[in-house]
């Protein structure tokens, strides 16, 4: 009863309170020790150094900080999560040891009290950081939505406890012994890593570990142009800004009016951890009782206005009476409003920012712009202090100042919210320019409300796309309503859309789709029961997996495997594997006869279950004769993220029908797939109609790692590959807030390509005039076939010469205006002298001088007739054939050798055999088998 009324609140499902506790207990501890080490180790500075201090440690905090995070987050990439959690723990606990050994013999000074002040200031941000990186790989993105909450109270106990139990330690045993209990305890979380680890992480593959690891991947455009771009996102920063440069003003005045009241450090730490556990405890009750119903009742931007107008107060009240007490209830109110209404407030405002927009944005304002408001606050304090000596109750003049700023970029985030709002609304429509220029004369609400009640299937999609996630009371009863619409992509779109409201908004509507005789829908709607409503998942289990309807049934089965993904429990329970071997045995049956859609579902299904066992099915349905059920058999293999699916994905790129599809799957694999595919380009296995569409493939996950990979292709042997970098380098740099891409590199490509360019014209005229050439030696018969030969080996080389003036051209639309460039190549390649000519000149006064005396000798060639090979001014000179030879086979990709490898059987001339040595090793098992058959024919000569 207990058990069930628990797992009911929580909304903690079979299998997963054992794990849940586990990561409480884990973030409970760092937390704890957290609110152990924090105000010790504040009262030991202020103590022995004085608050004249501080605004040093703020600005060695932010520096600190931002050099920390870049080098942390690059360590993330390379090594183990578990392997850093764990060295991070015990190089903590190692400090805080020798830290209390230090105090037990009385040794300390100013570089051990800063270094300490650094330390704490790093563990607060690293470990806890860990411990959401942890998260993020222990439960996906389902799981995570429901139980991140009750994992966080553990978070807020700590922070109760461990003041708590520094009062009580500080002021009984001193501040040594508490300083070694925080060391002790950070040592218990390695035995809970360790469990966790074995419980769910070990259990995932590479791909699975990386994906969740960088969960909340990082866009391929620059946070901070992001942020520039964007006036909400602008004034959310500029807000968060001005509250940390208030926060560190207030805890400065706290801090030295403390110090001067208690200099005793053990009872300053008591002090300490007494008050902050209280403001805690404070910040839970308003979490709890008045942040939503302060929410509902002044809305989300004004209610931004409490913490500062409260703080306000508190500074005026500081002005009458500057005195400690009053210190405290400006000190809690910071505290603790800035930890739930506040904290509230701003997520809610951020809202109308795209997902993924939002959490790189995020991301950047959490780490480097509240490091750089706390170092322009210790530079702030040290004008105040050092320069003009103004006493410390001189500050709250200042603060008072920025309060005033902080409010006025309250009442401007309010506009920029509604006109993110607004700008998301007018997006989604596909009308044309005089529909939008209306739709701003009407409000936004009215508008969104004019489309769900449209026809307009399209217009509706799109609204609801846009507005995903976005809780607004007054499209509640219309999105319902949408329920009823007739066409089927809707009623699922607006399903989707009702979990933004309240829990077990629309139940009896959406229950009765159950009975749907559509699968997308059926689907939806029990997904939509078991999520987001009371139902238990035993009562919608229970009910639906031996449902006589297959559309229930099958529908049930894939919500099993879906909620089975990281919790095996609820899949022995409800005998998911048994389950899924009935159902493929059934759908293997010669004689059977199913809907493409009941194959499709199955196919899904084992996509999210992850059992290996059933594999073949999906492998046997790649190339099923209809494209509906081979398109769910490529979904099925990407939700599978298993590596054996990886080159049947890759051969898909190439067929139309199911080239989207087939990005879409590799991309489930997360960005480690990119790493996996420049392995088997560069073991050239895949096959040749395939390798041109990785580029695609890589420019399809937006990240900077994509745009690094893309600019690796660019060292590709192969001409079709580099060329389609460029065109995905080109795709990524049309969005308005790209990433700026080294010039110098691009510069770097574009002569190596130059150079690539002239070896081709070189290699043409060659070939050219050895074709011309008459060999007495040999009959007639085998210098047709040696010419032949030759000649197929030019055409190559021309179609190649073409790709390569592209590809050049791409490049230098990276570097300069991308209209230019364009209008210069379509004048060169055009079929008019006069066009080609202009083209070189404007070319010639574009370009800078180290690309100009590189390029523009090669260019000219294109103003030649196409048939003078042979022309001096483009830097050409003939070179031997078998020097050409050997550099085609050096330089280039499989189809130009294998062309070669033929031209050299059909010179017949055993000196190649020399030639050939250095290349006896090829990556591709066809050149490596043709240069074989090459070296033992010519060995017979």
């Amino acid at each position: 009863m207990i058990r069930s009324t628990f797992k009911k609140i929580f909304d903690i499902r079979d299998g997963e309170i054992y794990i849940s506790f586990l990561m409480q207990f884990y973030i409970f501890l760092v937390i704890t020790v957290l609110l152990i080490v924090k105000p010790t180790i504040n009262a030991l500075f202020l103590s022995t150094l004085g608050a004249d201090q501080l605004p040093y440690g703020y600005i060695l905090v932010a520096v600190t900080a931002i050099v920390s995070s870049y080098y942390y987050n690059r360590a993330i990439q390379l090594f183990s999560i578990k392997r850093i959690v764990i060295s991070t723990l015990l190089v903590f606990s190692t400090f805080f040891l020798v830290l209390s050994f230090l105090l037990h013999l009385a040794i300390l000074n100013i570089w051990i009290l800063y270094f300490y002040y650094l330390s704490v200031s790093l563990f607060a941000v690293l470990v806890t950081s860990q411990f959401w990186i942890l998260a993020n790989m222990v439960f996906n993105a389902r799981e995570a939505k429901r139980l991140f909450g009750f994992i966080g109270s553990g978070a807020i106990a700590g922070g109760i406890f461990g003041g708590y139990l520094t009062t009580i330690i500080a002021s009984t045993y001193g501040n040594k012994i508490a300083i070694a209990v925080a060391g002790i305890l950070i040592l218990c979380c390695i035995p809970i890593l360790n469990s966790v680890w074995k419980c769910r992480i070990k259990r995932l593959n590479l791909y699975q570990r990386k994906q969740r690891k960088t969960r909340e991947y990082e866009n391929y455009t620059s946070s901070f142009r992001i942020i520039l771009s964007s006036d909400h996102l602008k004034y959310l920063a500029l807000i968060t800004g001005v509250g940390v440069i208030v926060a560190k003003l207030v805890d400065f005045q706290f801090s030295d009016f403390a110090n001067s009241a208690i200099p005793d450090s053990d009872d300053l730490a008591s002090f300490f951890g007494f008050w902050f556990s209280t403001f805690n405890v404070i910040a839970l009750l308003i979490q709890l009782f008045l942040t939503n119903r302060l929410l509902s009742f002044f809305g989300v931007t004004s209610t931004l206005l409490i913490l500062p107008l409260g703080i306000a107060l508190g500074c005026l009240l500081f002005l009458t009476f500057p005195e400690l007490w009053v210190l405290i209830i400006i000190k809690g109110m910071d505290g603790s409003f800035k930890q739930s209404i506040n904290k509230a407030s701003l997520e809610l405002s951020i809202l109308p920012i795209p997902y993924q927009i939002k959490n790189q944005a995020k991301s950047y304002i959490d780490v480097v712009v509240d490091s750089l408001a706390t170092g322009i606050s210790g530079f702030l304090l040290i004008f105040l202090i050092r320069r003009l000596n103004l006493p410390t109750s001189y500050i709250t003049i200042i603060i008072l100042l920025f309060l005033f700023v902080w409010i006025l970029l309250i009442y401007k985030l309010r506009e920029a919210y509604f006109n993110s709002f607004r700008s998301n609304i007018q997006n989604s429509l596909s009308g044309d320019d005089t529909k939008k220029r209306e739709l701003k004369k009407e409000s936004t609400v009215s508008t969104a409300i004019r489309i769900l009640r449209s026809e307009n299937e399209k217009d509706i999609l799109n609204l609801l796309d846009r507005i995903n996630d976005i809780r607004l009371k007054s499209l509640k009863i219309h999105i319902i309503q949408l329920l009823k619409h007739p066409s089927e992509a809707v009623v699922s779109a607006a399903i989707s859309q009702l979990y933004s409201y309240d829990r077990g908004t629309a139940v009896a509507q959406v229950r009765s789709l159950i009975t749907s005789k559509n699968d997308e829908i059926v689907f939806a709607a029990m997904q939509y029961l078991l999520l987001h409503t009371d139902l238990t998942g035993d009562k919608i289990f229970h009910s639906y997996l031996d449902h006589p309807s297959d559309y229930i049934a099958n529908a049930a089965l894939l919500c099993l495997a879906k909620e089975a993904v990281d919790n095996p429990k609820i899949a022995e329970k409800y005998q998911l594997t048994h389950r899924v071997e009935a159902k493929v045995n059934e759908l293997s049956l010669p004689e059977s006869d199913h809907r493409k859609q009941e194959i499709a579902e199955i196919l899904i299904t084992i996509g999210y279950t992850g059992l290996p066992k059933y594999y073949s099915f999906i492998s046997a349905h790649l190339y099923n004769v209809d494209p509906y059920i081979t398109r769910h058999a490529i979904r099925a293999a990407g939700l599978t993220q298993d590596e054996r699916f990886v080159t049947s994905l890759m051969d898909f790129l190439s067929e139309d029908d199911f080239n989207e599809v087939a990005i879409e799957a590799l991309k489930n694999y997360g960005g480690e797939i990119t790493k996996t595919i420049l392995r088997l380009d560069q073991s050239e296995g895949l096959k040749d109609n395939v390798r041109q569409y990785i580029p695609k493939v890589v420019q399809s996950f937006k990240t900077r790692s994509s745009i690094k990979v893309l600019l690796r292709l660019l060292g590709s042997k192969d001409i079709l590959i580099r060329l389609e970098a460029t065109k995905s380098l080109n795709r990524l740099q049309q969005d308005p807030n790209r990433l700026r891409l080294d010039q110098n590199k691009i510069t770097r490509f574009i002569l190596k390509e130059s150079k690539y360019y002239k070896n081709t014209i070189r290699a043409i005229a060659t070939l050219q005039n050895a074709i011309g050439k008459e060999d007495t030696s040999r009959d007639y018969d085998s210098l047709t076939e040696l010419n032949i030969a030759r000649e197929n080996l030019v055409e190559i080389l021309q179609v190649q010469l073409d790709q390569g003036l592209q590809c050049i051209f791409k490049l230098l639309s990276l570097k300069y205006d991308h209209s230019d460039i364009e209008v210069a190549y379509y004048g060169l390649i055009s079929e008019h002298k006069e066009a080609k000519v202009n083209a070189v000149e404007f070319l010639d006064n574009l370009l800078h001088a180290k690309l100009k005396n590189a390029m523009l000798s090669l260019i000219e060639y294109h103003v030649i007739e196409s048939d003078q090979y042979l022309h001096t001014s483009s830097g050409t000179h003939i070179i031997s054939e078998s020097a050409c030879i050997s550099n085609l086979m050096k330089n280039r990709g499989k189809k130009v050798k294998l062309a070669v490898l033929y031209l050299i059987r059909q010179l017949q001339e055993p000196r190649y055999i020399t030639y050939l040595k250095p290349y006896r090793k090829q990556k591709n098992r066809e050149v490596q088998k043709a240069l074989d058959a090459t070296i033992a024919y010519l060995s017979t000569l």
